[in-house]
């Protein structure tokens, strides 16, 4: 025997939670059983009056007089039921309304503790990595820092005089005191660098996880995926989430003139963000909330001047598979709501 079928148990789920239900109206309500009385209390009071009043033998009833009467008669019925119909169609609008509002909150609340379910362990995880490639980064750096300033001494402190039999190979750089780490690293491959925007899929997604740590140990790369985790994190706890925006995706020269120093309505295409929620979400908890709307700026400066540094050795595939990224995607949301595009 073949169970019920989806459709008819997402029916009984929803019907069940008590969100979806349309309100039964009443056949009559008190709006109806009051017009019912008014206009009959008017009717008979107009039919006694006209009975009880004495007629005029003189004039006779003409056509004219004979529809001042009608209308006399007629017209406070026919406003006392447009009254009626007035009141019942206001009342059923505002139950609607109320229904409306408790299904799209309890949707929401729905929506925001089961992606709190589901993404808080691997947030969690993700966040643990990262405070270890941070400080392995650290400890990098330290030694690097260390070994470039090491001096070889003598018993007495003398430093022993070079050997003249043997010379620096020609492809060792000399190293200054106080060189920087990221200088003697190898530069950021744009691949890797692009997929550290994206953030790792899942917890099993090794090739994002290992394009993450090279790029944490880029300085600059590494300062923007943290303002971009920052800021991903502050706007999941609206439960906004960048896999569900579907932006319109501008063209690589647009970006390109944004990476050269265009703003305003030149580059208003790179708004591409639709969604009205995500957008009003966003607007009030950047006028309400100083932690976010300072996270945010600081996000979108990191952004600014790193898409600057990445346009010139990009080419429009590399830009096109960057705007695809969750922290592009971050920028689109929160540059439109800053009026960066305006």
């Amino acid at each position: 025997m073949s169970g019920p079928e989806p459709g008819h148990q997402e029916k009984n789920r929803t019907t069940s939670l008590g969100i979806y239900d349309r309100p039964s109206l009443q056949a009559v309500t008190g709006i109806e059983i009051a017009a019912i009385v008014l206009s009959v209390l008017w009717l008979a009071g107009s039919f006694l009056f006209f009975v009880m009043t004495p007629e005029d033998g003189e004039s006779g009833q003409g056509g004219s007089q004979i529809a001042t009467t009608i209308l006399t008669v007629f017209m406070p019925v026919a406003m006392i039921w447009v009254a009626a119909t007035a009141a019942r169609s206001n009342r059923v609008m505002r139950e609607e309304s109320q229904r409306l509002q408790t299904a799209i909150d309890s949707i929401r609340q729905a929506y925001v503790a089961q992606a709190q379910r589901g993404m808080g362990g691997s947030d969690a995880s993700m966040a643990r990595k990262l405070d270890e490639i941070a400080a392995a980064a650290r400890k990098t750096e330290t030694a690097l820092a260390t070994f470039s300033t090491r001096r070889e001494t003598g018993p007495a402190g003398v430093r022993p005089p070079a050997s003249h039999g043997s010379e620096m190979p020609a492809d060792q750089g000399l190293l200054a005191l106080g060189t920087p780490a990221e200088a003697l690293s190898p530069p950021l491959p744009t691949d890797d660098f692009i997929r550290a925007l994206n953030f790792p899929e899942t917890a099993e997604d090794e090739p994002g996880f290992a394009a993450l740590r090279r790029a944490m140990r880029d300085r600059r790369a590494a300062q923007l995926i943290q303002a971009s985790q920052d800021v991903l994190t502050l706007l999941s706890q609206d439960g906004i989430y960048m896999d569900d925006l579907r932006p319109d995706m501008a063209r690589p020269e647009i970006w390109r003139q944004f990476a050269q120093g265009a703003r305003g309505r030149a580059i208003s295409t790179l708004g591409g963000v639709r969604d009205r929620t995500s957008l009003a979400l966003t607007a009030g908890r950047m006028k309400q909330d100083p932690i976010f709307r300072d996270a945010a700026h600081h996000f979108l400066r990191l952004f600014d001047r790193s898409f600057a540094a990445f346009e010139t050795g990009a080419s429009d595939a590399d830009i096109a598979a960057l705007g695809e990224t969750r922290t592009a995607r971050a920028f689109m949301l929160l540059g439109r709501v800053a009026g960066t595009f305006d």
